[in-house]
């Protein structure tokens, strides 16, 4: 239990909760930890395995797509992108993190399906690696644990 994150309640069987996370293929080795910590919390959570599937995008710009094919798709009860941007020399850091920022966001305002957001946006590799189980908690662990409320708050809004 990540001490950045609220507990949550394991998810009964019965609701068949269906999550599709998409990850960018840029620094795949932070991304499989996020990714990883995330499905290791669904299960224990309750999730059945063959319930959570991966897909893969190229990079950040392209999760807001993918996210949407899979909204579009009406499979999944959530969606969880993961990505990981690191600043650079250039202004690049900059479109892509509102590029991104602003694409699920916009899917999370227009769409009945709840987008959860975990993509890095850090200064070095280091920040990232502090932020999937390192000294800043898992953020994979936090997506998974959001995604859970998230689909606890469209299935109680759903009976108002």
């Amino acid at each position: 239990m990540s001490k950045f994150a609220p507990e949550i309640k394991p998810v009964k069987s019965e609701r068949d909760l269906r999550v599709g996370i998409v990850s960018t293929l840029w620094n795949r080795h932070i991304i499989e930890k996020l990714r990883d910590g995330a499905i290791a919390t669904l299960r224990e959570a309750g999730v059945a395995a063959d319930m959570i599937d991966t897909f893969d995008v190229p990079g950040a710009v392209e999760l807001t797509f993918g996210a949407s094919k899979l909204i579009e798709s009406g499979f999944y009860d959530v969606i969880i992108v993961f990505g990981c941007v690191i600043r650079g020399g250039t202004p690049h850091f900059d479109y892509v993190c509102q590029s991104v920022t602003q694409g699920i966001t916009h899917l999370n305002a227009e769409c009945d399906i709840p987008t959860i957001f975990g993509v890095l946006t850090v200064d070095c590799e280091q920040d990232a690696l502090d932020r999937c189980g390192g000294t800043a908690g898992h953020k994979g662990v936090e997506a998974a644990q959001a995604a859970l409320q998230m689909y606890d708050f469209v299935q109680k809004t759903n009976e108002l």
